[in-house]
C-alpha cells in the first residue's frame, strides 16, 4: 500500500565527509578511517571527501528548487490538503520540499531546507510527511517510492538529500496524465455539478464502481492509471480515484490508510459533506466484494453496496483501523448517511416504509431494495419476517417471482435483488 522507502546513512567522520555507495562502502570506510588515523591526507583525498562547509553550501543551495519551478508540473489547484494542515509549521517546511520534488518529476536529488534542521527535523520525520504529501495528492500517479541520504558530523545532522523514484519516464507520465484528463472528463460529463455534496459523493462513489473492476493483477493498481484507464485496480487506486474525482466536484475529500480486521493493508477516504466529516470506501462499496445468499436460486449481478458511502466512525471503525500519523477527526454526521439520507433507514419493522421502498424501486426500474436497520433487534426481526418466513414475496409486483439477497450482519443491512 505504501511507497516503498530505500535508506542510505552516510556517516561524516569528524573534519572530513565521505560520500559512500555501492557494496563497497563498508571497506571504503575503513579505508577512509585508517587514512585518518595514519594522516594521510592523499589516501583520503582519493576516497571523494569533501570538507563540511562544501556540504553546508549545498545544503544551502536553492538550484534545484529553481530547476524544478521551470518543470512540467503535475499538481492540480483543487486537492484537498488535510494532511497537510495536519502538519506542524516546522513540518511543512519539509512538505514544501517534497512536493516541488514530486509535482515535477524532479530526476535529481534536492537536499531538504536547512531551516528544517535548525527547528529540529531528521530523517525520522520525513516518511510521515512524504506520505502526508502522497495522501493529499491522488494526481502523483507516476510516483513509486523515495530514498534519503543524511549526512552527521560528531553526531550534528548537516543535511538530508531525497530523490524521488517513478515508475514511468516524464514523457510517458505526461501522456498518461493526458488519458486520464480525457478519461475524467468524460466520467463527470453527467455529474451533478450543482449540486448538494451528498450527491456529488454518491455520484463519484456509484461511477468508480460502475467503472472498475477490482483486480489484485491489474497494472498500476496503487495509482489513479489504473481506475481511469485501465478500469481496474485495488483499494488504493479506488480511494484514490475517488479523492480525485470528488476534488474536481469541488468535495473535500482526503485518503485514509490503515488496515481492516483481517490485519490486511487497505486504503479508504474521509470527505466533507455539507461541513460534516464522513467516511466513504469506495473499494468494499464495490458488491463484487460482498458475499451473497439467494432466496431462491437465482443467477443476479448485485453492482453497489451502500453500506459504505457516507458512515460514522463508529460504524466503519467495527471493520477498519486507520494509522495514526493523521489524526483524523470523529465523524458523528448521520444526516448526509445514504440510508438515512434515502429513506431506507429502519428503527422498527415498518410495513409502509418497506412497501414504500419497494414501489419506488419498481416505478424507478431499479434492480435492488436496500435497507439499513437500527439496531440488532430490528434487524433480527426484519431477517426473520423477511427471509425466514418468506414475506418479501408480498412486496413485489405480480410478474416477477424470483428474488436474492445479500446481508451484512456486521453492519445491519439487507439488499434484495429482483430477478425475472
Amino acid at each position: 500500500m505504501r511507497s516503498n522507502r530505500k535508506v542510505k546513512c552516510f556517516c561524516i567522520l569528524p573534519f572530513l565527509c565521505f560520500i559512500l555507495s555501492g557494496c563497497g562502502a563498508k571497506e571504503a570506510l575503513e579505508q577512509l578511517q585508517e587514512a585518518i588515523e595514519r594522516k594521510d591526507a592523499d589516501t583520503a583525498k582519493e576516497q571523494e571527501y569533501v570538507s563540511i562547509s562544501d556540504l553546508e553550501r549545498l545544503a544551502a543551495n536553492n538550484a534545484w528548487r529553481e530547476d524544478a519551478a521551470k518543470a512540467v508540473c503535475f499538481e492540480t489547484d483543487w486537492h484537498d490538503t488535510y494532511a497537510y494542515d495536519s502538519l506542524t509549521e516546522t513540518e511543512s517546511i519539509w512538505y514544501e520540499d517534497i512536493n516541488l520534488l514530486l509535482s515535477t518529476h524532479y530526476e535529481g536529488s534536492i537536499q531538504l531546507a536547512g531551516e528544517g534542521i535548525e527547528a529540529g527535523l531528521t530523517e525520522e520525520n520525513l516518511d510521515k510527511i512524504y506520505q502526508c504529501v502522497l495522501t493529499d495528492h491522488p494526481e502523483y500517479f507516476y510516483v513509486t517510492g523515495y530514498e534519503y541520504t543524511k549526512y552527521i558530523s560528531m553526531g550534528k545532522l548537516l543535511g538530508i538529500e531525497v530523490t524521488a523514484s517513478y515508475n514511468v519516464d516524464l514523457q510517458e507520465s505526461i501522456l498518461r496524465k493526458e488519458q486520464i484528463e480525457a478519461a475524467t472528463d468524460k466520467l463527470l460529463e453527467q455529474a451533478p455539478v450543482d449540486a448538494s455534496d451528498y450527491d456529488k459523493i454518491k455520484y463519484v462513489y456509484e461511477t468508480i464502481i460502475y467503472h472498475t473492476e477490482y483486480d489484485l493483477n491489474a497494472p498500476d493498481n496503487q495509482n489513479i492509471y489504473s481506475v481511469f484507464v485501465g478500469k481496474a485496480s485495488v483499494c488504493q487506486g479506488y480511494a484514490k480515484a475517488t479523492q480525485y474525482l470528488l476534488g474536481k466536484l469541488g468535495v473535500d475529500c482526503t485518503l485514509v490508510q490503515g488496515m481492516v480486521g483481517s490485519g490486511e493493508g487497505h486504503s479508504w477516504n474521509m470527505v466533507k459533506s455539507d461541513e460534516e466529516y464522513y467516511y466513504v470506501d469506495t473499494t468494499w462499496g464495490d458488491a463484487s466484494y460482498t458475499a451473497m445468499e439467494e432466496l431462491p436460486e437465482a443467477e443476479v449481478s448485485l453492482e453497489i453496496n451502500y453500506d459504505y458511502l457516507c458512515v460514522t466512525t463508529a460504524q466503519l471503525f467495527q471493520t477498519h483501523i486507520p494509522e495514526p500519523e493523521i489524526v483524523l477527526p470523529d465523524c458523528t454526521a448521520t444526516k448526509d448517511n445514504y440510508y438515512i439520507r434515502e429513506g431506507c433507514y429502519f428503527y422498527t419493522y415498518d410495513e409502509e416504509q418497506l412497501k414504500r421502498e419497494f414501489a419506488e424501486a419498481s416505478a424507478e426500474t431499479q434492480r435492488g431494495v436496500t435497507i439499513k436497520c437500527d439496531s440488532e433487534g430490528v434487524y433480527q426481526e426484519f431477517y426473520s419476517e423477511l427471509i425466514e418466513n418468506q414475506r418479501v414475496f408480498e412486496y413485489l409486483p405480480d410478474n416477477q417471482e424470483q428474488i436474492a439477497f445479500v446481508q451484512d450482519e456486521q453492519q445491519l443491512s439487507m439488499t434484495f435483488w429482483v430477478t425475472k
